[in-house]
């Protein structure tokens, strides 16, 4: 399908396809999304070539969350028709762009890479990939191919958006052209979501993430292990607010925030007990979840809309695609020899 034309600035951002979403990425992600699809023409990548670098063992986990993505990023109403849902493996020329664009990065630039080294640690591996440490010049291709004026990130990408922009500037110089431009990163209202047991970030292979597709069952539970005040021996104590999961997810879900202040208040002077805290978060997430996870049922039941809406979006991102690739290779002069 064909979409109009458009003189809307362009958005291109992603996520890696390795499970089902969660409120970490509701809030550091999608939330932003659903507000800039109106205002933008907006791309948005299932970056399946890049969770090879780190599942290259669990192609069928990958090949299911792609589907998953696309059933939350739905849900939580996202509208194909308005942007493009796009699959990286579906158009070879993102791995062309990488291919040549590597050529342009020195190793030392990856190496003081920051995300980068903070991942790799995480790997625990003394052996991590080639593919995985490239990637950071992987999702370069991916902006740059598509012509993406700006990037929705959270706080922990921005190194790769400067990495692009350095890219780029290199580009222009070499070849005297103008062919690509210096894309502008986009973070959201909360740049990073800390996980229920108060490790820094939610993250599935964490464990530690509340799932937008949860059941109220799984939900409450969740809650209830979630951290709130070391210190806080009695419910009488003097509470802190600052660092307490609890009130951090309350920060980000509950919307009334005079009445979120006067709460703060009481527990700040021992008037309310952690269990009546977690109650309200509990109930508060539950409301939230409850229409993305009916509306993700639809669209499982409706798997002929999932697949038209990958596929019509990957269509326009794939012309955009060629359209680059035949700019980068006459600039180049690779086309003919």
């Amino acid at each position: 399908m064909e979409k109009e034309t458009t003189h809307k600035k362009r958005i291109l951002t992603g996520m890696r396809p390795t499970g089902k979403l969660h409120l970490g990425h509701y809030v550091g992600a999608l939330e932003n999304w659903l507000a800039l699809q109106n205002e933008y023409e907006c791309f948005f990548l299932i970056a399946d070539y890049q969770a090879l670098g780190d599942h290259l063992g669990e192609t069928e986990r990958i090949r299911n969350s792609v589907i998953d993505v696309v059933l939350d990023w739905m849900a939580v109403g996202l509208d194909h028709e308005k942007s493009s849902f796009v699959v990286q493996s579906y158009i070879p020329e993102y791995a062309e762009l990488f291919m040549l664009l590597s050529m342009f990065v020195p190793l030392s630039l990856v190496d003081r890479n920051p995300t980068l080294k903070a991942e790799i640690a995480q790997q625990k591996k003394s052996d991590v990939s080639l593919g995985f440490y490239n990637y950071p010049v992987s999702q370069a291709a991916d902006i740059l191919l598509s012509q993406a004026h700006l990037v929705p990130v959270g706080e922990d990408q921005l190194p790769h958006i400067e990495l692009t922009r350095e890219i780029v500037r290199k580009f222009n110089t070499i070849y005297n052209t103008k062919i690509f431009q210096e894309p502008k990163a986009l973070i959201g209202r909360i740049p990073r979501l800390v996980g229920i047991d108060g490790q820094a970030k939610a993250s599935k292979s964490l464990n530690n993430a509340i799932f937008l597709s949860d059941s109220p069952e799984e939900i409450k539970a969740k809650v209830k292990k979630m951290y709130t005040d070391p210190t806080r021996i009695r419910a009488t104590d003097p509470g802190h607010v600052e660092g307490n999961v609890v009130f951090s997810y309350l920060d980000a879900f509950y919307n009334d925030k005079s009445d979120l202040k006067a709460l703060k208040e009481r527990y700040e002077k021992g008037q309310i007990k952690d269990v009546e805290v977690k109650q309200l978060l509990a109930e508060t997430l539950c409301a939230f979840i409850a229409p993305i996870r009916e509306k993700r049922s639809y669209y499982a039941n409706n798997m002929k809309e999932v697949r038209r809406a990958l596929q019509e979006g990957t269509e326009r991102a794939r012309t955009v695609a060629q359209k680059t690739m035949t700019q980068v290779r006459d600039v180049m002069g690779i086309t003919k020899y």
